[in-house]
């Protein structure tokens, strides 16, 4: 019999997280684990939209506590008697003076997981300095290293800092640990730092640098737009093409379906870059998107037609592999990675805040007993 995730049995306390930790939660929460989100009494929701399509939220259940009572915090510290994982996002030093820091938690529960998930990271002259994606990723390079030759820096969304050196890093963490704790029985703290996961991400780039083959101008380099075989180029419909025609054999395939007669010997030769780039850019601009999409359908040239993420919905291969989901009339990702044993569930509409506190609440009273009727939830 198939589970319904590889984390099923795993148990895990989200402390109100907004971004990177309600990502990671997600994630925790799609691949099987039981989610328990605790949402703010005495502070609104950050999602402007209606709770239902808070999708960071899905597949979790939701508790409404005010952490700023001494009963909210007791029942947090009561809920985490009997979880694995407990993931938080507060400024340092926030969850200490809230009473459910890691030490308070911990006398609970020793074997518990603490995940701790900031900008900036727990230690540090910068640990208490206010910030978002943009300004982390900012501070590590990785935002100086995207753009046009000459122009401004790009902002890549909020995707590099909050979800791929924040959440997935903190999901790293927190599951390392809890291979620790089935080990040993003993949990610990994992800090994790956004600022620290993108200058983790930029590795590549620093051993390119260290090989004199990066340099930090922007857009000149090989896989920052710099090579004319690795870019974007605009069409005559104003859509566009990506191009990632690295080895030779791609590089000749994407010459010949653009009839550019040039020298595939010279492609790494970084003085003809000007020259290729302009001649690549106007062979684009001679037709339209759908145009070049059917070009380089059956050649292997690596081209592809840049589509919004309404478009991708209609992509053959997203299509075929249903990587894309509609729950409740939501389109969204579907659980992803996939396991060759163990199955996942469809993950469930996100919950209303606080929709489920009455049965947690009610299944801490009935475990606690009467100090918990008493109010204590000690």
């Amino acid at each position: 019999m198939r589970s319904m995730g590889p984390l099923e049995g795993v148990t895990v306390l989200d402390l109100g997280c907004l971004g990177a930790g309600a990502f990671a939660s997600m994630l925790l929460a799609d691949l099987g684990a039981d989610v328990i989100r605790v949402d703010r009494a005495d502070k609104p929701i950050a999602f402007p939209g209606p709770p239902r399509l808070d999708l960071l939220n899905r597949g979790k259940r939701s508790v409404s506590l005010d952490l700023k009572t001494a009963e909210g915090s007791a029942a947090v510290r009561r809920l985490a008697r009997d979880v694995d994982i407990v993931v938080e996002g507060f400024r340092p030093g926030v969850a200490e003076r809230l009473g459910i820091g890691p030490e308070s938690l911990h006398e609970q529960n020793d074997r518990l997981v603490y995940g701790r998930l900031t900008g900036w990271g727990q230690s540090g002259p910068d640990a208490q300095t206010p910030g978002h994606d943009i300004n982390f990723i900012a501070a590590s390079g990785v935002l100086h290293a995207i753009g046009e030759a000459g122009a401004s820096p790009q902002i890549p969304v909020n995707f590099i800092g909050n979800y791929a050196a924040g959440g997935m890093y903190a999901v790293a963490g927190v599951l390392a640990a809890l291979h620790v704790a089935t080990q040993t029985g003993v949990g610990q703290v994992v800090d994790a730092s956004m600022v620290d996961g993108s200058l983790h991400l930029l590795t590549s780039m620093h051993a390119l640098s260290a090989a004199s083959m990066w340099t930090e101008d922007r857009g000149t380099n090989l896989l920052d737009g710099g090579a004319p075989f690795y870019g974007v180029y605009e069409t005559s419909d104003r859509r566009h093409m990506a191009v990632g025609a690295l080895e030779p054999s791609f590089y000749a395939s994407l010459l010949s379906g653009l009839d550019l007669p040039l020298d595939v010997e010279r492609q790494y030769d970084e003085s003809t870059w000007p020259a290729v780039k302009a001649a690549l850019a106007a062979a684009f601009r001679m037709h339209s998107q759908a145009h070049w999409a059917e070009v380089f359908r059956e050649r292997e040239a690596c081209v592809t037609p840049v589509l919004s993420y309404v478009e991708a919905r209609e992509h053959p291969q997203i299509k075929h592999r249903q990587s894309l989901v509609t729950i409740d009339g939501v389109t969204q990702s579907a659980v992803t990675p996939r396991f060759s044993q163990s199955g996942v569930r469809e993950p469930a509409s996100p919950p209303l805040p606080g929709e489920h506190t009455e049965d947690i609440m009610a299944s801490l009273r009935d475990d606690a007993g009467a100090s918990a009727q008493e109010g204590t939830w000690e």
